[in-house]
């Protein structure tokens, strides 16, 4: 059993379960000596719109930030890529956006599991004989003197100081397609798909020349506004390229292929009337 595994089960099945009206005391600040001690030699997984923010922070390609700043765990038990950010190689193998008087230097644009941070989110699968629906609990693992500080915040208000809106806005499009019932059919990813599951969530700018620079839009009906908005800017580039998975993936009628393409495929297969 992964370390992952084992995490989510022990959260599933010992933790407080936290709903949004529920309180927190804890605060982050220069003051404590604690402070930037938790981002140091701790696996943070990067979701896509956590890359793309960050990529856009420090203005560099998707893949010039994949290359410099992550590393992708290897995982029997994981059907899909996932993105690990990359601690430096330091003693103290910190995490390489972390100065250590100024703090976070892409503060901004941190990811969403360092905006969250105590507060965690667990999503159990559902099932029609067990559904449950998502939680929050708070990580206490490190010691952190955060916790000792009076001021008291509900979920909701942490969420809303954090500015963790867009990126659950962004997540439920991506949990939409590897929470999907169909993800559980699919007994492994072979290398293809893989390589394009890897190109729509994490290399946007590799994804875009596949769409605009290949037969993509010879083969789809993409109209002439979403073209617009996919070329230029990567939230809809985002979301498009998770439908796009969904039909490629599942077969999900989530793209429309051109009759032309289809009639000329009937006829390949000897099926045209």
């Amino acid at each position: 059993m992964s370390e992952i595994t084992k995490l989510k089960e022990t959260i599933l099945k010992e933790y407080p379960r936290l709903t949004l009206d529920d309180k927190l005391k804890f605060s982050c600040h220069c003051g404590l000596k604690c402070f930037n001690s938790c981002c140091a030699d701790v696996n943070i997984f990067l979701t896509p719109y956590d890359v793309m923010r960050m990529r856009k922070h420090l203005g560099i390609s998707s893949q010039e930030f994949i290359d410099e700043y992550t590393l992708l765990p290897i995982d029997r038990n994981q059907k899909y890529p996932v993105v690990v950010l990359k601690m430096s190689e330091t003693e103290t193998k910190r995490c390489p956006f972390v100065d250590e008087t100024k703090g976070c230097t892409i503060y901004e644009d941190r990811p969403w599991a360092c905006r969250m941070y105590p507060v965690g989110l667990a999503s159990p699968k559902e099932s029609e004989a067990n559904a449950e629906e998502e939680f929050y609990f708070i990580m206490e693992e490190m010691p952190c003197e955060g916790f000792g500080e009076e001021q008291t915040w509900t979920i909701r208000q942490w969420i809303e100081n954090q500015g963790i809106e867009p990126y659950n806005e962004m997540g439920t499009h991506y949990k939409d397609l590897v929470m999907h019932e169909k993800m559980e059919n699919i007994p492994e990813f072979d290398p293809k798909k893989i390589e394009m599951f890897f190109m729509a969530c994490y290399n946007l700018d590799t994804f875009r020349r596949f769409v605009f620079e290949s037969r993509f839009l010879q083969k789809f009906e993409v109209d002439e506004d979403t073209q617009k908005r996919i070329r230029e800017r990567d939230e809809e580039l985002l979301k498009f390229g998770f439908e796009w998975l969904k039909f490629s993936l599942f077969g999900l009628p989530t793209m429309k292929i051109k009759s032309y393409v289809l009639e000329k495929k009937k006829i390949e297969m000897g099926l045209a009337v």
